[in-house]
Parts: structure tokens; C-alpha cells; sequence
């Protein structure tokens, strides 16, 4: 392993140069426009990856976006089998104003790169790929048998992921699974995310007149659906911040006291993580922590509103339409597609006549939580361990990601959920960071897993 580390810190700087040369690929999966850039995202990735002298490589069509399939299969037959998964997608970047640089020309500051998909997932994805090239480079045998897909579809709800698992389920055969892209506790401290929420994301529309109507005419007369629609959904939690659909928590499974303790443990700095986030107080569901809300508490957000005059100046209108985005963060056990029916019906109760309601479904995810009993994970901790110099901890995640859930049930295997994000590096807004740091020792915790699987019993 020596000669591996060692090619690590001599390549810090071209490694971060290369992440930002693929950064620069605008792979935007939400937006058609971008269909191309997400094309092209896929064949540099697979490009660089024919480059580390694989078994093979292939681009993988879809119904949407393509993804990448890369092995490496010279160790021995009966050695260790590893899948890594990530994607090469990435968010919008609205708004654009909000960013102290362009997102697709990622520039190095205060020892972060900053840009869109530097660490969600582009960057992640790239510190497995560089640690298979500093096996390659120095000659050193791969002490187990590597497999990556990377996805071009994840940040719209993996939609093809299930077809694509169907598929190639023969090519996809692992022992286990690691999944880069989820963020670490802090600076510097080596994190195993152990648990993330679900998602069940919808949409409701409100209906009144057939086009916008004069409020001196009309006001007093019909309902406004503006106003229709924020009575409803100021409706969907009491004051205690509990979510009011009936049925809601029927089945969320209770954390136990040492899982509470536990967290009570963590060095968990509230009045920091409130400043990050600009809000002048925290807030959620009565009785529970902060890290519990955000880590194994289920939600419900509105994540966007729309009715009425948006321009400069006055228009006196009663909105012919409104319309809201919800988005329901789920734990174990509950089910999207279970939440989705509990929300639309009730939204649909809490209309009030003079209105029509609409509800439409969105893309959504089931929760996981890892089997950290399985011998995997005590491996996993020796190889941060290795890297960061300080003890592994064990933590929960908020976000959601469709693939870990869906490959967990489709071969078996536990998801090793090993990232190294940061929690307040803006992954989903303007001004997108990665920490120059974490991807230098996240490229050597990657290297270190490799070998210390290669120490284990296939199986």
C-alpha cells in the first residue's frame, strides 16, 4: 500500500484538475436542454475510466439518461466483489445570480473547489475512480474485484434504476456495495452514514374561476384558490410540528433509547449548524432533537408555491389557479407510494368549496437502514480510520438515495454508505463546494477499503 499512498499525495493537484475538467460538462438531468451534456458527462467518465486498464467499460443506455458500467476483475476468481455506485448527474443551478462564480467553471478557493456537482456527485464518484488509478499507475494488484455504475439519472428519482438493475443483473453480482454520496459529520471527522430518509414527492393544484378575475368585481363573491390553497396547507401540521395526514406515522419505526443516547453523544454543534443555515431559530416536531428531526424523524415540506401576480408593481386579480410541491422526508418503515395516497386524500378533505383539487405524483424513494451487525462495516471503519487518523462514527443522513434502497433489496447485500461530503457544502444550491482536503484523504479511504476487503472471506 505504500507505493499507492504515495502516488496519492503526489497527484493531489492533477486529480483535483481533472474532477474539474468533467465538472465543467453542464449535466443538468432535470432539464431537456441538457440531454446532451448529460450524454456527454457519461462518455468523458467512461473515457477516463478506459484509461485505468479495466475488463470493460460500457455506457448503458436508458429510457432517460445513460449510465456507466466499469470492472475490474483481475483478482483472483473467489476474491471479494465490490460494486460502488454513484451518479454523474447534477442539479439545476437556479439562481444563477446567487453564485460567486459560474457554476460549470469550477474554481479553487479557500482550499474548496467550487461548482455544481463538485461533491454531489462528480467529485465523489472521481475519488473511487482515482484510487483504482493509483493501484493501476504503480502497478500494484487490486487486492479485490471492483465493479462502478454511475447513474445519469439520480437527481430526478432514478426512474430507470429498477430497469436497469433488471437488466444487467448478472454484470451487477457483488458481495457488497459502497455508495459515495453522502456527506461526513464534520471536518475531518471519518463518518459511516448508517441510515437515510425516503421521499415522496407530489404536487396539488387549485382551481377556481377560469381565468384571473377583477378583485374589485369579484372579490367577496368566489374563492380565491391562492388563499384556498394556504389555509390548506398551513393545515398539514399542528402546533406541536407533527404532521396532521391521519395515517402518517402508523408505521415509522420509534428509535430506541440507545439510539437516542447515541446521538446525544455526537459533537453535535447546534447554535454552528443554525448559523449555516441562516435561520434565526431551529424548529420541528415537539420532543425530538435536532439530529433526530433531520436524521429519523419523517417530514413534510413545501418545497414551492405558485398563484397570482408575481410582476413588479400592483395587479388586482383574484388568481384563476395556484399550485404547491410537497415534499414528505420518510423513515423505516414507511412506504412513498402509501404516503402519497394518506396526503392526497387529505389535502383533498382540506379543500374548501368553491375550488377544485388536483393532486399529481412526483418520483420518490423508499428509506434504508444499514445492517451495521454485518462484518462489513467494522472494515469499513479500519479503512476511514486509516485515512483520517481519528475513530469512526456511525450517523444518519436526512437526504434520500432511490439506488441504495433499490440495490439493497435486489441483491441482498448491505450498502456501505461512505461519503465525504460536508453537511453545509450547498450540494442542492448556488455556490456548490467540495473540500480539497476530504477528496485527498476520501481518494485514500477508498484505496484503504480495497485492501482491507481483500483481508476478508468472500461472502
Amino acid at each position: 500500500m505504500d507505493s499507492v499512498v504515495a502516488f496519492i499525495d503526489g497527484n493531489r493537484e492533477r486529480f483535483v484538475d481533472e474532477l474539474s475538467t468533467w465538472v465543467k460538462i453542464p449535466s443538468i438531468s432535470s432539464d431537456p436542454d441538457h440531454a446532451g451534456d448529460v450524454r456527454a458527462s457519461a462518455e468523458h467518465l467512461a473515457d477516463h475510466l478506459r484509461s485505468l486498464a479495466p475488463s470493460r467499460v460500457e455506457v448503458w443506455p436508458t429510457a432517460g439518461h445513460p449510465a456507466v458500467f466499469a470492472e475490474w476483475l483481475q483478482a483472483a476468481e473467489g476474491s471479494p466483489t465490490l460494486l460502488v455506485y454513484g451518479h454523474h448527474d447534477v442539479q439545476p443551478v437556479d439562481p444563477l445570480e446567487a453564485w460567486a462564480s459560474p457554476p460549470f467553471d469550477p474554481k479553487v478557493r479557500d482550499n474548496r473547489l467550487w461548482g455544481r456537482g463538485v461533491v454531489d456527485d462528480k467529485g465523489q464518484v472521481y475519488i473511487h475512480a482515482k484510487a483504482i488509478e493509483s493501484f493501476r499507475r504503480t502497478g500494484t494488484p487490486l487486492p479485490i474485484r471492483l465493479k462502478m455504475i454511475v447513474e445519469g439519472e439520480e437527481e430526478v428519482g432514478s426512474p430507470n434504476l429498477d430497469a436497469l438493475m433488471r437488466d444487467h443483473a448478472d454484470a451487477l453480482s457483488t458481495d457488497f456495495v459502497c455508495v459515495s454520496d453522502t456527506a461526513m459529520f464534520g471536518r475531518g471527522l471519518p463518518s459511516l452514514c448508517v441510515g437515510l430518509r425516503g421521499l415522496a414527492y407530489l404536487e396539488v393544484f387549485v382551481e377556481g374561476p377560469t381565468q384571473d378575475l377583477h378583485s374589485g368585481s369579484f372579490g367577496g363573491g368566489i374563492m380565491n384558490p391562492l388563499l384556498a390553497l394556504s389555509r390548506m396547507l398551513a393545515a398539514l401540521h399542528d402546533s406541536d410540528g407533527r404532521v396532521s395526514v391521519p395515517g402518517f406515522y402508523d408505521d415509522v419505526i420509534a428509535l430506541t433509547p440507545l439510539e437516542r443516547g447515541a446521538m446525544r453523544e455526537l459533537p453535535f454543534d447546534e447554535q454552528g449548524w443554525l448559523k449555516s443555515t441562516g435561520a434565526p431559530r431551529v424548529w420541528g416536531e415537539a420532543g425530538y432533537s435536532t439530529l433526530e428531526r433531520i436524521w429519523a424523524r419523517p417530514t413534510l415540506d413545501c418545497c414551492g408555491i405558485t398563484g397570482g401576480f408575481q410582476g413588479e408593481g400592483a395587479k388586482t386579480i383574484i388568481p384563476a389557479s395556484a399550485s404547491a410541491k410537497i415534499a414528505c422526508r420518510l423513515v423505516p418503515n414507511q412506504e412513498p407510494d402509501d404516503i402519497l395516497r394518506k396526503v392526497k386524500e387529505h389535502l383533498t378533505r382540506l379543500a374548501p368549496q368553491g375550488v377544485r383539487v388536483r393532486v399529481q405524483s412526483h418520483h420518490g424513494g423508499r428509506p434504508y437502514l444499514s445492517p451495521t451487525d454485518h462484518p462489513i462495516y467494522e472494515v469499513a471503519k479500519r479503512a476511514f480510520s486509516r485515512a483520517f487518523g481519528k475513530p469512526t462514527i456511525f450517523i444518519r443522513e436526512g437526504g434520500s438515495i432511490p439506488f441504495v434502497r433499490t440495490i439493497a433489496d435486489a441483491t441482498g447485500k448491505p450498502c456501505l454508505l461512505m461519503g465525504f461530503g460536508q453537511p453545509d457544502e450547498n450540494s442542492h444550491a448556488p455556490n456548490e463546494w467540495l473540500d480539497l482536503d476530504n477528496y485527498h484523504l476520501g481518494i485514500k479511504s477508498a484505496a484503504y477499503l480495497y485492501d482491507e476487503i481483500g483481508r476478508m472471506t468472500s461472502g
